[in-house]
């Protein structure tokens, strides 16, 4: 461990460096407001004394109206339902809570968007009913495509008034896939003949249209919603209200965050204008970073936190919520605890089926190049999603290796002779700050796009060389002791 002081002082420095980053970006997004006003109309806000807010953010600006609009009510129908259906018919409670949520799907999604989210599942079935995990896998990929032909797009649009309705259902769609691939393959693992009755088209129905995760996940695997469901054992309804009051107490500050810092850094529309994000000052362009991450966090605590509050209720034990970007400080971390219901997907069902780490360094390489290939073509494929995803591969990839060369004897005794635990400490963190800048990086081709990419790489990396690069590499030093101490303190494999 190092000395208390110095610990205290990377503390105190990273918290230092991310308020007057922020302070930056507030005075850039009152400095340009009336520009951004013009170019991408600012809302008037009324929740902080009249301040305009940036809706430029599509993800939170759509799924914030939707929940205004009819989501957070059939939610709450879901929690009633739940919670009489334990009372009064708890062993019936599965088909219940399905019923409800096909129910509700068709109160929103209507006809035609059910009957589609229905027939994805039941080709899904008919398909595993072979027990073949390549074509198992090619009908879930070839399902997903399918969202992305623009003939079946046209068709789908014209089944709603608004963009909204369809986004939704394609939103709904992706989300689905993971699941009825989840049963699908798990369906194909299980020997012949199978005794359980778990592994039917019921039982599948009843998975997929589980209403909290309906929409926008997070995602929760097959063999882990059996594995509560069929637990009779339930907390009373008054210690469930209880929980659930507190459980929304802090969903509504994460919510007051994330809104405050829509009205105050109007960092989505700077984003969104190329000339302006080259003009800032460096101090500005890694606030506009750091805020733009740590947006996302909180973003994802609340879309998440809703469905797994309500998860709870149910009995059933939801993902972990993501962890503070702030305490990151690798690829490899990034991945296994901000969205950990898709890393245990990717990991189950992608990256282990493959190979692993089974097959020496290039059967990792190839299993780990699978897998993100994979997550860019979930995500859209896109031609911004395949660089966010190679910088990704790329990134882990660095960091494996790495880790295998300080973990062979020759070099790993030699560290242990010429450093001591405070040095390897140190040392661990220097090479943290260099990753850690390349995470952000790719999160941001990932969240503004590659062009916002090549700004921030052109700008702090090639005109900024040696003295802003060198000063974000010491800021993320600091951040990185942060996220060490953070890991090694509080987290848990």
């Amino acid at each position: 461990m190092l000395p208390w002081w110095e610990l205290s002082f990377y503390l105190c420095a990273s918290l230092g460096f991310h308020l007057y980053s922020f302070y930056e970006v507030y005075k850039a997004s009152r400095e340009h407001e009336e520009e951004l006003d013009r170019q991408f109309d600012l809302e008037i806000g009324t929740l902080f004394g009249g301040l305009k807010k940036d809706p430029n953010d599509f993800e939170w600006s759509f799924w914030m109206e939707w929940g205004k609009q009819r989501l957070v009510r059939f939610l709450f129908g879901h929690m009633v339902v739940s919670q009489m259906a334990n009372v009064l018919a708890r062993k019936h409670r599965p088909w219940i809570l399905g019923a409800y949520g096909m129910w509700a799907s068709w109160c929103v999604l209507g006809a035609q968007g059910t009957a589609i989210i229905f027939l994805h599942t039941l080709i899904s079935f008919c398909v595993a009913q072979l027990r073949s995990l390549a074509l198992t896998w090619l009908c879930s990929l070839f399902l997903l495509s399918t969202l992305r032909l623009q003939d079946v797009e046209e068709v789908k649009r014209g089944w709603y008034q608004t963009e909204n309705e369809y986004y939704l259902l394609q939103f709904t769609l992706t989300v689905r896939c993971l699941y009825y691939t989840s049963f699908s393959l798990e369906f194909c693992w299980q020997q012949m003949p199978n005794g359980h009755s778990f592994y039917s088209f019921p039982w599948l129905v009843a998975y997929v249209f589980y209403y909290p995760v309906f929409h926008n996940g997070p995602i929760l695997s097959f063999p882990e919603f059996i594995a509560k469901v069929q637990q009779q054992e339930y907390c009373s309804l008054k210690s469930n209200l209880s929980a659930f009051a507190v459980g929304l107490g802090r969903l509504l500050c994460y919510w007051w965050l994330a809104e405050l810092m829509v009205h105050l850094m109007y960092m989505h529309a700077i984003y969104s204008s190329a000339s302006l994000l080259k003009a800032v000052s460096c101090w500005t362009l890694g606030g506009l970073a750091l805020a733009h991450v740590l947006f996302f966090y909180l973003k994802y605590l609340v879309l998440f936190g809703v469905p797994a509050l309500l998860m709870r209720l149910d009995g059933l034990t939801p993902p972990p919520l993501p962890r503070c970007v702030s305490t990151m400080f690798s690829f490899t971390g990034m991945w296994r605890y901000f969205d950990v219901g898709l890393h245990d997907f990717l990991i189950r069902y992608v990256y282990i089926p493959v190979g692993g780490s089974q097959h020496g360094l290039l059967g990792t390489l190839f299993s780990t190049a699978v897998t993100f290939a994979f997550v860019s073509f979930w995500h859209g494929g896109y031609d911004y999603l395949w660089c966010w995803a190679a910088l990704n591969w790329l990134g882990v990839t660095v960091e494996n290796v790495v880790q295998r060369l300080v973990r062979t004897p020759c070099i790993q005794d030699s560290v242990i002779q010429f450093l001591s635990p405070q040095a390897r400490r140190r040392f661990h963190a220097a090479l943290a700050s260099c990753s850690t800048s390349m995470l952000i990086l790719s999160n941001l081709v990932f969240l503004g796009g590659s062009q916002v990419g090549k700004i921030y790489w052109n700008r702090i990396f090639i005109q900024g060389w040696p003295y802003v690069t060198l000063s974000v590499l010491g800021f993320l030093y600091c951040y990185s002791h942060v996220g060490i101490a953070w890991s090694q303190t509080y987290s848990v494999d």
